[in-house]
């Protein structure tokens, strides 16, 4: 490690198919290791579900908003997924590794290659569903989810797994308490 990376902090990019649960891994790292370790919010143009609160799970905006930022250059990644845009700020991340922290990126994988192209040094990790079958009842469990959406998002899935070869690590979230202890080794291998 050169005496400039020991200063800076590490882009942790995390990746995998919609419901196979990184957030909740994610979460877990943040958690456990704040304020070391950091959460990169992403921005969204689609509509919160549930609870979700702006500026907590994401920052919120309409279709137009993020198009204008687009036009600002203000993402280091951004990407239309599902029907909505979502994109990774620019400010946020930079000021974060700068300042020594490290940012976790919870991300789909057309983010995850842009942010690894533009910061080859990113970790990248891919999170795995023990089976699709697996991941479609995490999915309908959610019950966030019309049909039509749960069918788009399998095939999207399978797109995803496809170019989990392109990630450093793949995890396989088959047991949540395994799952995390190895996320976990691998935050500690660099921080």
């Amino acid at each position: 490690m050169t005496s400039e990376q020991s200063k800076k902090g590490y882009i942790f990019i995390v990746s995998g198919p919609s419901g196979v649960g990184k957030t909740v891994l994610c979460n877990y790292i943040v958690d456990k290791y704040k304020p070391q370790v950091v959460y990169s919010i992403s921005t969204t143009s689609r509509e919160p579900r549930g609870g979700e609160k702006d500026g907590q799970e994401y920052n919120f905006c309409t279709a137009s908003e993020f198009e204008e930022a687009i036009k600002k250059d203000a993402f280091a990644e951004w990407a239309c997924v599902h029907g909505n845009y979502y994109g990774t700020p620019r400010k946020f991340l930079m000021d974060n590794i700068n300042e020594g922290r490290h940012v976790v990126l919870n991300i789909d994988v057309q983010g995850g290659m842009k942010i690894h192209k533009e910061y080859p040094e990113a970790i990248m990790i891919f999170i795995l569903p023990p089976s699709f079958e697996e991941l479609e009842h995490r999915i309908r469990g959610r019950n966030m989810d019309s049909e039509e959406s749960l069918k788009k998002r399998m095939i999207n899935a399978r797109k995803e797994i496809d170019c989990s070869k392109e990630y450093k690590y793949c995890l396989i979230n088959d047991d949540l308490e395994k799952a995390k202890a190895d996320l976990e080794k691998i935050f500690l291998s660099y921080i």
